[in-house]
C-alpha cells in the first residue's frame, strides 16, 4: 500500500474568524462548504483549512505552534504578498531569497504558525 501524499491541511488555530480573514485577505484564499468547527479553502493539490482547537486541546499552553512542520504554499506572487505582510506588520521568519523553489519566503501566520510560500509552480 502506499499513500499519495496530502489531501487536506489544517490548522488548529485561537481565533478562526480572525485566522480565516487573514487567509483570504493576504493569501487570496475562497471559503468552501464545510463543518462548523472548521473554515475549509479551496486550497490546490490539497484542500487547506483553519479550525477550532480539539477538545483537550490548549493552543496557549505550549511552544510555538507547528514548530517542526512545514507548510508551503504556491503563490506566483510571493514577493507581492511578502511585501504586503511586511507593510501591516506581520512577521517575516525568513526573508526572500532566490533558490529551486523560485522567489520563497517565511512568515508567521497570526497564531505564529510558519508557513513558506514560493512562486515556482
Amino acid at each position: 500500500m502506499t499513500a499519495s501524499g496530502p489531501g487536506f491541511i489544517s490548522l488548529q488555530v485561537r481565533d478562526i474568524e480572525a485566522s480565516a480573514a487573514f487567509y483570504e485577505k493576504y493569501l487570496g484564499l475562497n471559503r468552501q462548504p464545510g463543518p462548523p468547527h472548521a473554515i475549509v479553502f479551496g486550497a490546490t493539490p490539497a484542500a487547506f483549512a483553519v479550525r477550532d482547537a480539539m477538545p483537550g486541546v490548549d493552543l496557549n499552553s505550549g511552544a510555538q505552534l507547528g514548530l517542526g512542520i512545514g507548510v508551503w504554499m504556491h503563490a506566483p506572487d510571493a514577493q507581492q504578498i511578502h511585501d504586503t505582510l511586511v507593510a501591516d506588520g506581520f512577521t517575516v521568519t525568513s526573508a526572500p531569497v532566490d533558490g529551486p523553489f523560485g522567489r520563497t519566503f517565511t512568515f508567521a501566520d497570526p497564531d505564529g504558525y510558519a508557513i513558506t510560500l514560493h512562486d515556482k509552480a
